[in-house]
């Protein structure tokens, strides 16, 4: 659940330290001070899009960090990913600066806004005023009773997506036989010249190599005799000089030990020239002149260079183009094994029909289930003889959700048939129907989040309706911590905990404050809720209504 809410420089709110317990507490307040401002706050810390004009006017940026205690569910994937909690708590916090960069972390750990959302995901689900218009998207009610059935759509998807992937190839296979043929045919037309080269990686610049070794090897060997007759030859070569100059100074070196340095030098220029010579002589000993050989690197380098300026490219890159062709050409062959093709094809719809055929028989239980408690709740939320089915409705083709589609429908009165939801329905009947499946799918998921915030979801609703409502959150905030913004006194009676946000103007600029109430505090604010100004019957009505709530 969600233990603290820590704002920094949002919106209006300079500075701001929440604390939450468990059950169902209200937020509530004057029009415009800022209720709605702490749900967007929480929001930027889940994940959501940043906005520069979050950052509170005069600030650098703007802070917001979120407590939660850590599902068991969601430690495998922050230990994979390396954001590891401490002390059962997850930490989701996110800032951004004035000029829309944001960051994210995760218990202390740089993240990405997609790790907050996928986090966010485990531990809390907002259902917002406008909750309504989702139960008119056909993709938002397919997820509404896939997430009570238990249906992974993931896998559907993906198996729907090999399908159609590999019945894509084979029509085309079909369609394009003779382009494909063509196609292939120029292929390995030049894919064989490449062949007959057999060019490899690395092996253009070693035949350079040879090549020019063996056009300069006469120049090379005569340079080689030469130095070597420099150095040690029968004349006045180096090595003799060296050692005989080595000679005069140990001779002498005894009766002056400045010497002795400079001797050490000459013995080590004598040995390296030594060593110099012995390889001057394995080097000529090992070079010959091999015109044959020098023949066959001038054809390679001709015929390569030549196949390069046909293909026109750098002769280096010949070896990666071959590698390149040679799978194009395997692809090409598989394009055309219509035999594999089909196969493929008939393997892929297999495994789409298995999860298909579970995810149809998870949905044709969940849906009169599901229809039966939301038929419930709409007695209690003044829609008496009301209605409420899930149809299942089958589709001729494969598609990505499945072999059926999911349909509301809604009788709002006793004895009317029920019709798609989006036609009957008005709004004032779409914003309880949303409330009484809101309240219902989260009775029902058990692996759902542990936290509930309901955004003015029970906005155009009051009287008696309002009464149900409250006690519906109340018996929600048994099972999961519920937090709801209401301007409704009825559902502000029944909650646990209240919070009253408060907006203050101060040196000229305005902020937002939050405060526990109870007692007579929050007995005046049900009777500013209630519409009096504390007067006598206002306040008699708020502490009924408070009492009414307790019990």
């Amino acid at each position: 659940m969600l233990r603290r809410l820590s704002i920094r420089d949002f919106v209006i709110v300079t500075a701001l330290e929440l604390d939450f317990r468990a059950g169902f507490s209200v937020l509530t307040g004057e029009t415009g001070a800022g209720k709605s401002i702490l749900i967007d706050a929480l929001q930027l810390a889940l994940g959501h899009r940043a906005d520069p004009g979050a950052v509170r006017e005069g600030a650098a940026r703007a802070d917001i960090t979120a407590e939660f205690e850590c599902p068991a569910a969601l430690l495998p994937w922050l230990t994979e990913a390396g954001l590891e909690p401490e002390d059962g708590l997850l930490l989701l916090r996110r800032s951004v600066d004035a000029g829309g960069k944001s960051r994210a972390w995760i218990n202390g750990h740089t993240a990405t806004a997609a790790q907050l959302k996928h986090a966010a995901d485990h531990v809390l689900d907002i259902h917002g005023q406008h909750a309504w218009q989702s139960l008119t998207r056909p993709a938002s009610v397919r997820a509404l009773l896939d997430a009570v059935a238990g249906v992974d759509a993931h896998a559907l998807q993906t198996t729907w997506q090999a399908w159609r992937g590999a019945r894509d190839a084979l029509e085309r296979a079909r369609t394009q036989a003779d382009a494909l043929a063509r196609e292939r045919e120029g292929l390995a037309w030049q894919l064989g010249e490449l062949r007959k080269l057999s060019p490899m990686e690395g092996q253009w610049r070693e035949v350079n190599d040879e090549h020019s070794r063996l056009s300069h090897g006469q120049s090379l060997m005569d340079a080689g005799q030469s130095a070597l007759e420099m150095l040690d030859g029968d004349g006045d070569s180096a090595t003799r000089g060296v050692h005989r100059a080595l000679q005069r100074l140990q001779e002498v070196q005894r009766h002056d030990e400045r010497l002795a340095p400079i001797a050490d030098t000459l013995a080590t220029a004598q040995s390296l020239l030594d060593d110099a010579a012995h390889s001057l002589r394995g080097y000529l000993g090992r070079a010959e002149l091999d015109p044959a050989r020098l023949q066959e690197l001038d054809e390679r380098l001709s015929a390569w260079m030549g196949l390069a300026r046909r293909l026109r490219r750098q002769p280096e890159e010949l070896p990666a183009l071959m590698q390149q062709w040679e799978q194009e050409l395997q692809q090409l062959d598989q394009a055309n094994d219509l035999d594999a093709l089909q196969a493929r094809c008939t393997a892929t719809l297999q495994d789409y029909e298995r999860i298909a055929t579970k995810a149809s028989a998870a949905r044709r239980k969940a849906a009169p289930r599901l229809a039966q408690q939301v038929t419930q709740a709409m007695q209690q939320l003044g829609m008496n003889g009301g209605r409420f089915e899930v149809a299942l409705l089958p589709e001729d083709e494969p598609q990505s959700w499945g072999r059926e589609s999911v349909e509301l429908r809604v009788a709002g009165h006793e004895g009317s048939e029920p019709r798609s939801l989006a036609k009957v329905a008005s709004g004032g009947e779409l914003s309880r129907l949303a409330l009484a499946i809101a309240v219902t799918t989260a009775q029902d998921d058990a692996n759902g989040a542990a936290t509930l915030i309901f955004d003015e979801i029970d906005a155009g609703v009051g009287g008696t309706v309002a009464d149900t409502v409250g006690r519906l959150m109340k018996q929600l905030g048994q099972q999961r911590q519920v937090l709801s913004v209401t301007h409704l006194a009825q559902v502000a009676s029944c909650a646990d905990h209240h919070f009253v946000v408060s907006k203050q103007a101060r040196g000229g600029h305005t902020t937002s404050q939050v405060v526990t109430v109870d007692g007579e505090a929050r007995v005046a604010e049900l009777a500013r809720m209630l519409g009096g100004e504390r007067l006598s019957t206002s306040v008699a009505h708020a502490q009924s209504l408070l009492e009414s709530g307790r019990s």
